[in-house]
């Protein structure tokens, strides 16, 4: 994920972990075990899941990856909330 880096330098992605071809299940496991934020377009880890670990839901449909980009930066302030706020569970990013 070096395209966050600059925001979000521990940020990783399902594939460095080998987790692409892997269930939701297996993914929400390996983030809570590893205290990663799941960010996400499918609504099943923010509905069925719970909390712990936290997640992003991003709310753009498809989209391009420089879209997707820009609506994480544009959330920056708000997930960096998420991440400190022990209250907090879920954030949508539309």
């Amino acid at each position: 994920m070096t395209r966050l880096a600059d925001i979000f330098p521990n940020a990783s992605h399902v594939q460095f972990h080998n987790l692409a071809e892997k269930t939701d299940t297996d993914i929400w496991e390996f983030a809570n075990s590893n205290n990663f934020c799941i960010v996400t377009q499918d609504a099943d880890f923010a509905e069925l899941y719970g909390s712990p670990p936290k997640v992003v839901w991003l709310r753009c449909g498809n989209a391009l990856t420089y879209q997707v980009e820009a609506l994480i930066r544009a959330g920056q302030y708000a997930i960096q909330e998420l991440l400190e706020q022990p209250d907090f569970h879920c954030l949508e990013l539309h």
